[in-house]
């Protein structure tokens, strides 16, 4: 893994909130008892109270006990040292003491020192904050971390995108999406190009589906506001989903640069045809609205299961079937693609029997479905599983998704951020279903979701939970 060598001043807004407690401080930790970080650098927390240095400190210190990697596994008394604490907010109106507390460490660093900042905040405040970036002097030569949601709206994301390149050039913008982060997420395209027994047959001759399923058993007990003004199709399938399929439909890259990577997986988001509401199933978990923070009446969707069709050469007439939801019967994260049941001499195949699957958790095995002879004098078949997890091949040295993107940003690399022009395609894409919303349907907690989506994935179903 290369290590980032420029000496960096890395501003961290909403640094006491639930993202950068739970994502971003421990992400840049890892990176620290990785000795990926420069050797050089300080962080300066960013927020609207007046809190001393020491006491940042300590609410480092707890996020990272709670969320770990835990202190003691680390370099604590040096990290500690290097991080700083900037209150009074930061708006075009006033700086707070931002501007006082990156002269402070560039006193330190140099003059020339790398500005990274990192939002960590609603999307809300990413117009006023990269206007505030401009308006006090933090903008040129800075590199600045959006998270997602890009814009919670077609029209919302137009406008973002206009302010913000009024502020920055195009290759300061790192938009994050933590999925493209993920090691499965990255081996979908080396498994495949780099081997001519997938990249022969994935292509819709031979893929009959692909499913991409991230149900979770977990609620939005920790985060209601938010996720009461976003739901599951902005917080999920605009950003997480959408990208996945791009990196499983896109075209060989020209390169494996940033460029290549770029250019291949947001013209095959060009290609998606925009949703039918009649192909979406929406669904809230029972006594949603009971979760404290909640609108009483609230409408939000918790679960989202959409086909997704691809109008290009290699994918058309192949459904893409995508699903996520809360409260749901458990926690995964996996692409399966579905191949066709083959024809010949064998009669009533078992159907999706051929599945080659990546699991986006953890540090991303691949599994392969087949049939196979069943040892004896009979001549049957049985369902047979090869699988290769990659945490076990030598040298393996597996990074969290978000650790693994912050180091990109620290070297520069936008390979696996997105760009303006595939978050457009994004956006047509979905408008339908935002402009004409299909009804809500109750679910059970710990169930799989509404019966109605079992319709999406028929004739065969969903490969999880049936």
């Amino acid at each position: 893994m290369t290590m980032a060598t420029k000496k960096t001043v890395f501003v961290l807004f909403g640094a006491t909130g639930d993202l950068a407690r739970r994502m971003v401080l421990p992400a840049f930790y890892t990176l620290a008892i990785e000795g990926l970080l420069p050797k050089d650098w300080v962080l300066v927390g960013n927020g609207r109270g007046d809190v001393a240095h020491e006491d940042f400190r300590g609410h480092v210190r707890e996020a990272l006990t709670e969320f770990g990697p835990h202190p003691d596994q680390g370099p604590w008394k040096e990290f500690e040292k290097r991080l700083l604490f900037a209150g009074g907010g930061f708006d075009t109106g006033s700086p707070g003491s931002l501007l006082d507390v990156i002269a402070h460490a560039r006193g330190k660093l140099g003059a020339n020192a790398q500005l990274v900042h990192y939002f960590a905040v609603p999307p809300s405040s990413f117009g006023e904050l990269t206007r505030a970036l401009g308006q006090h002097g933090l903008a040129e030569g800075s590199r600045v971390v959006y998270e997602k949601p890009f814009g919670t709206s077609p029209q919302d994301f137009r406008a973002l995108d206009r302010t913000v390149h009024r502020v920055l050039e195009e290759p300061q913008v790192y938009r994050i999406d933590h999925f493209l982060g993920k090691e499965a997420t990255q081996n979908l395209h080396v498994l495949r190009f780099a081997n001519e027994v997938f990249a022969a047959m994935w292509n819709r001759h031979h893929i009959e589906s692909v499913q991409i399923d991230v149900p979770e058993d977990l609620g939005i007990d920790d985060r209601a506001l938010f996720y009461d003004a976003t739901g599951a199709v902005l917080d999920m399938l605009v950003t997480h989903l959408f990208q996945v399929a791009a990196e499983v439909a896109m075209e060989p890259p020209a390169t494996l640069d940033a460029a290549g990577l770029q250019d291949a997986r947001e013209k095959v988001i060009r290609r998606f045809r925009p949703l039918d509401p009649a192909e979406v199933v929406l669904g809230q978990f029972e006594k949603y609205r009971a979760v404290e923070g909640i609108r009483s009446r609230s409408t939000t969707d918790t679960y989202v299961a959409a086909r997704l069709w691809i109008d290009n050469p290699r994918w058309r007439g192949v459904p893409f079937l995508l699903r996520t939801g809360k409260r749901m019967a458990a926690s995964e994260q996996r692409v399966s693609v579905v191949l066709r049941t083959p024809a010949g001499p064998f009669a009533d195949l078992p159907r999706q029997a051929n599945v080659l699957s990546f699991s986006l958790s953890g540090t991303g095995d691949i599994a392969l479905s087949l049939l196979a002879k069943k040892p004896g004098v009979a001549l049957e078949v049985d369902p047979a599983t090869m699988a290769l997890p990659l945490a076990q091949l030598p040298d393996a040295e597996p990074l969290p998704p978000y650790a693994r993107l912050i180091n990109d940003v620290l070297l520069g690399d936008r390979s696996l951020f997105t760009r303006p022009d595939g978050l457009a395609s994004a956006w047509k894409a979905v408008r339908p279903l935002l402009d004409d919303r299909p009804r809500l349907h109750r679910y059970a907690q710990g169930s799989w979701g509404p019966a109605a989506a079992r319709e999406l994935a028929a004739p065969h179903g969903w490969l999880l939970g049936q």
